[in-house]
């Protein structure tokens, strides 16, 4: 990483992926740097054992345009598959459910190899140097950001530079502040403000798989539900039965979320088990009684899970002295759709302040399929 990239994008979330795609396919050299070990941000999936888990996103819902564009072209690859078509609402005074479906024409998608799958596809084609994280950057006299890297993985802690023409950071926006604000001098007042003003709730997420025979109860109640969210004023935020994402699983496995103002009371604990028996208690109570003992229980803590202050724009962008674009599901909204749209926004303003070339429109998830089937 020597060269002097034309962009860098921070971040391989879908925003940056998205991004850092329609750059790639312009022509532009392009390298998305990711601080962990996979792709795909909060389209996450973890290997436990010989299952796996989406702790992260819990499905697709074909709301936008862009977003039912991804969908086909993800159905067309079997990376995903309808889920359900109802998600169903608890009351926990009476362990009742009702849908929240309005019609049966609702389809909600997952992938059976995990959510992480679509953030793979998001990333064919692309350069992703994993494990590195963004410490620190600097306007170069060449007019160009010199990028400081911490790379983990390693048995010493090291770290390394490169150069690049624009910057897309593409991360939440309380996690750009710190690398915006030693240049504070170099941006204008209204792009700092609008970062800052940016917010997150949290979210803990547990992951709970039970034994084989489990299965059985399951059978016999004839469990309808896949999805249920229970009210704002709950611990316990929402439950999965993630396993039923997968066909061929022996062992039941499901996922429980909790509400933001649960999760700010562990955002600094380093023990968060008391926290994951508390939510396995409540789902115990308002779902079925043997959620509270699981075989196995691994816990997540997500410090920025769902936008709670977003900002009105697509991206934010300085031009001078040297591009930089901040992107996110923080812009205008808080969903997958925005995202999106982030994303894209944020390319077509690099591509605006370097060579004005013309970016791939709605073809674009054509353009990544392609090279997905060319890996």
């Amino acid at each position: 990483m020597t060269e002097i990239l034309d962009v860098a994008v921070i971040g391989a979330g879908i925003s940056g992926l998205v991004s850092a795609s329609l750059l790639r396919h312009c022509g532009y050299s392009v390298a998305v740097i990711e601080k962990s070990r996979g792709v795909g941000g909060r389209l996450a999936t973890r290997r436990i054992g010989d299952t796996i888990a989406d702790h992260g996103a819990r499905y697709l819902e074909p709301k936008g345009d862009l977003l039912q564009g991804l969908i086909h072209e993800l159905s067309e690859h079997r990376i995903i598959e309808p889920w359900t078509n109802t998600t169903y609402l608890c009351d926990p005074t009476t362990a009742s459910l009702s849908p929240t479906t309005s019609n049966d024409w609702t389809i909600y998608y997952a992938a059976p190899t995990g959510m992480n799958a679509i953030g793979k596809f998001l990333a064919s084609g692309l350069e992703i140097f994993k494990s590195q994280r963004l410490v620190a950057m600097t306007p170069t006299a060449e007019e160009t950001w010199q990028l400081s890297l911490e790379i983990a993985g390693t048995p010493e802690p090291t770290s390394q530079t490169l150069q690049a023409k624009a910057v897309v950071l593409a991360i939440p926006a309380p996690q750009a502040v710190p690398l915006i604000e030693p240049n504070k001098s170099f941006f204008s007042l209204d792009f700092f403000e609008s970062l800052c003003y940016a917010e997150y709730d949290p979210c803990l997420s547990v992951m709970a798989g039970y034994p084989p025979t489990r299965n059985i109860d399951l059978n016999q109640r004839a469990t309808a539900w896949r999805s249920v969210s229970f009210p704002e004023n709950y611990d316990l935020a929402w439950a999965g039965w993630d396993s039923s994402k997968r066909q061929l699983s022996e062992k039941p496995l499901f996922v429980f979320h909790s509400s933001a103002e649960y999760a700010e009371k562990y955002l600094d604990e380093a023990d968060l088990q008391p926290a994951a028996t508390h939510l396995l208690n409540l789902a115990g109570k308002s779902l079925i009684s043997w959620l509270n003992a699981p075989e196995w229980v691994q816990i997540q803590r997500w410090r920025y899970a769902f936008v709670r202050r977003p900002i009105p724009q697509n991206c934010l962008i300085s031009a001078k002295p040297v591009p930089v674009v901040c992107c996110g599901d923080w812009c205008a909204g808080g969903q997958i759709e925005v995202a999106l749209k982030s994303g894209i926004a944020a390319a077509g303003e690099i591509n605006t302040h370097l060579q004005q070339r013309s970016l791939p429109g709605k073809e674009c998830w054509n353009l990544i399929a392609r090279a997905y089937r060319a890996n």
